[in-house]
């Protein structure tokens, strides 16, 4: 197996309007973010992840882009980037741009030069077709609810948004928007940034015959067989490694929705030239209904253990894997994968994060993770911000496919927003984050679970995340250990263990409540094994044990 910096590192998601705000406007910024480079160094991360501080209108909180090569003037200057940059690498620490190509804005001077008549030059960055039947050119949904096609008057033709109508995609059959786009990630790795986080990459190719789609209990079809890894996914992917990845010593990562085993091998296999990771959503569209996310199901613990262990048994020593839990498009991982009551919610927390960083592949921390923040649960809504989440309650509850009440618990489950609260750094105003009016409450419960108390408790979830991170920077059998899932039928404990050479480790993490008995495999029941770390004062290895509620435990064995 080949061995890279990037597959030894730990990876904290920054999600700059809600990490720090430096300014009192209620907006976290570049200047809080350097302000917070020191906490980031103990906590032992080494690469950070920016969710994007590009220019922009903000219709989805920065994800519609008005321009690639200016930053937001709410997060600061190109001055504070170039500063964070550099104070970042003087301690070690490694930025990762969020880079979103997809789609742009509607506000891009491309696409205002593409709205303005069918011969502009820029007309062809966009996808245009004529109306069919007087109506849409086919019926797929867009991801926010909603058509995927907006019509427009001056021209009289539909252009395609898979987001937002104010985020139409970009036409990558176009060889001149390619271009311009690499020329743009070439631009910001001389600048010194260390990689990319490439949002909904794997949509960037689109079946041109546009079909239609399959209904699914929704108002529109689903389009994504004819958007997710389409047909000229690999070649658009392969071109961008030989203009830009290859050039620069960076790391990438692609969300690659809709992803399958086998295509995430052609994505980032060891030598197919494109990614070096994905991030796959198998294990966190679990328990979705027909109404995609907007369920209040909870997710099956089978069926994630199932999924987890064959995308680590799949793409191990063909492909790289991506190991997460939360982000900023996701619940709180405590409350949604744990359990966030006061009785277990640190040491839930610990469990899962446990499992996650002894698994092989590169960890990714969402900022608060590392405190176990939990859901918001707003009552109201009017506290939530998201596009998503605010577009779906009205289509849902006005077509009558959901009454209010249910659909408010599904957004206290399943928003966005669950993840976007403010980072909770003290018990003052604010959680310390800003002194002003934050753009979204906070979480409530900002009081009792924010760093400045963590990082004075010995057992805190801090100073555990701390003690995971040290661990796997010490040992490699953590990083590069072959996976071997064990006990694949026990419905309530994940058990697996990594070998390398003569060092071998047995990870063992209840996901249950409850008391659970365990019989450890004979090859670890015939020797002595150390406890490498545990979230309760744990026992001896020995071939029957009882892991209490939530309890994780790591042995190691050999020399």
């Amino acid at each position: 197996m080949k061995r890279n910096w990037w597959k030894e590192s730990i990876v904290y998601q920054i999600y700059p309007r809600s990490f720090k705000d430096s300014n009192g406007d209620g907006i976290g910024d570049i200047k809080g973010i350097i302000e917070k480079l020191d906490y980031l160094k103990e906590l032992g991360v080494n690469v950070l992840w920016l969710s994007p501080v590009f220019e922009s209108p903000l219709d989805d909180n920065g994800y519609d882009i008005s321009d690639y090569r200016k930053i937001l003037g709410d997060y600061g200057t190109m001055a504070d980037f170039n500063e964070l940059i550099e104070k970042a690498h003087e301690k070690g620490l490694k930025i990762l741009m969020d880079l979103v190509v997809n789609h742009t804005s509607d506000e891009h001077s491309w696409f205002v030069e593409s709205k303005k008549s069918k011969e502009n030059p820029y007309r062809d960055y966009y996808i245009w077709r004529y109306p069919k039947a007087g109506k849409e050119p086919n019926n797929w949904g867009a991801t926010f609810g909603g058509s995927a096609w907006e019509y427009d008057n001056r021209t009289g033709m539909y252009y395609l948004h898979c987001f937002s109508k104010k985020q139409p995609d970009l036409n990558w059959e176009n060889e001149a928007v390619r271009n311009d786009i690499y020329e743009m990630m070439n631009w910001w790795c001389e600048k010194g940034i260390d990689g990319f986080r490439m949002d909904v990459i794997s949509m960037i190719s689109k079946d041109q015959s546009f079909p239609e789609g399959k209904e699914y209990g929704g108002l529109y079809g689903d389009g994504s067989p004819y958007y997710m890894n389409g047909p000229r996914i690999h070649e658009y992917l392969q071109e961008m490694n030989r203009e830009v990845l290859a050039r620069h010593d960076i790391m990438t990562v692609g969300e690659t929705a809709g992803v399958t085993i086998e295509e995430a091998k052609k994505y980032a296999g060891e030598d197919a030239n494109e990614l070096n990771m994905v991030f796959q959503f198998e294990h966190v569209s679990i328990g979705d209904g027909p109404y995609g996310k907007w369920t209040t199901n909870r997710y099956d613990f089978r069926e994630y253990k199932k999924i987890m262990i064959k995308w680590q048994e799949e793409l191990q020593g063909k492909a790289w894997n991506s190991l997460y839990l939360g982000n900023h498009d996701q619940p709180r991982s405590v409350s949604r994968f744990g359990d966030d009551s006061e009785e277990y919610r640190e040491i839930s927390a610990k469990m899962l994060a446990t499992c996650i960083h002894m698994m092989q592949g590169t960890p990714y921390i969402y900022q608060g993770e590392e405190i176990g923040m939990t859901n918001a649960y707003f009552e109201d809504l009017t506290m939530y911000r998201d596009i998503e989440s605010l577009q779906y309650y009205e289509e849902l509850t006005g077509a009558k496919r959901m009454e209010p009440e249910e659909m408010m618990e599904c957004l206290k489950l399943r928003s966005r927003d669950n993840a976007r609260t403010p980072m909770q750094w003290n018990n003052k105003k604010n959680g310390g984050f800003t002194e002003g009016t934050p753009w979204i409450n906070l979480n409530s419960n900002y009081s009792r679970i924010n760093v400045e108390r963590q990082m004075k408790e010995r057992d805190s979830v801090f100073q555990y995340y701390k003690k995971l991170i040290r661990l796997r920077k010490e040992n490699e059998v953590i990083v590069y250990g072959h996976f071997t899932a064990i006990s694949r039928a026990d419905e309530k404990i994940f058990a697996f263990k990594r070998e390398l050479d003569e060092k071998r480790i047995l990870v063992l993490c209840n996901y249950s409540k409850e008391a659970t008995a365990f019989t450890i495999p004979e090859e670890f029941a015939i020797e002595s094994g150390k406890i490498m770390i545990s979230n309760y004062l744990a026992e001896e290895c020995k071939k029957e044990m009882t892991l209490r509620p939530y309890e994780a435990v790591v042995f190691a064995f050999g020399s």
